[in-house]
């Protein structure tokens, strides 16, 4: 499980910094064409924009690899006993259902039905999308690894 563990991380942390290194890039390659060039770039604009969008879902993807997301504990946190456990379990099932269903599903039902192309870079939409159901199948494995190591402890013990 461990060595699953670091080939996941290992992977959204290349994506994401190949990402924000194509952001980097070009966001300085427009700076540099419109103000030095004189000449503004046509296609960094429609690029950096896609970037951005895989940047970060693969971003929130690994903050729920890390379990660093976003969350409102204000009521998680109060709630003690079983009523805590049954909250948490619902809390993650809902979770789960969402970014199934949403991201998973529902960007693989988006990816395979855009069929027109984006009007810089001639990309198929269907290739944007598809980030959709790759950062849900990232949260879905994070979540999985998370549950496992939960039963790892409560099997072997508190370490």
């Amino acid at each position: 499980m461990k060595q699953i563990e670091k080939i996941l991380d290992l992977v959204m942390r290349f994506l994401m910094a190949v990402a924000m290194g194509a952001l980097v890039v070009g966001g300085t390659w427009q700076i540099f064409s419109r103000w030095i060039l004189q000449n503004p770039s046509t296609f960094t604009d429609e690029f950096l924009r896609y970037v951005l969008i895989w940047a970060s879902l693969l971003g929130s993807a690994y903050c729920f690899y890390r379990d660093e997301h976003l969350s409102l504990d204000l009521v998680k946190d109060r709630v003690k006993g079983t009523a805590g456990v049954i909250l948490a379990v619902f809390i993650e099932a809902m979770v789960l259902f969402f970014v199934c269903y949403v991201f998973i599903y529902g960007g693989w039902k988006l990816a395979r039905a855009a069929f027109n192309f984006s009007s810089v870079m001639h990309l198929p939409y269907s290739f944007l999308y598809s980030i959709l159901p790759i950062s849900g199948i990232f949260i879905v494995v994070a979540r999985i690894l998370k549950y496992l190591q939960l039963l790892d402890k409560k099997k072997g013990g508190e370490k």
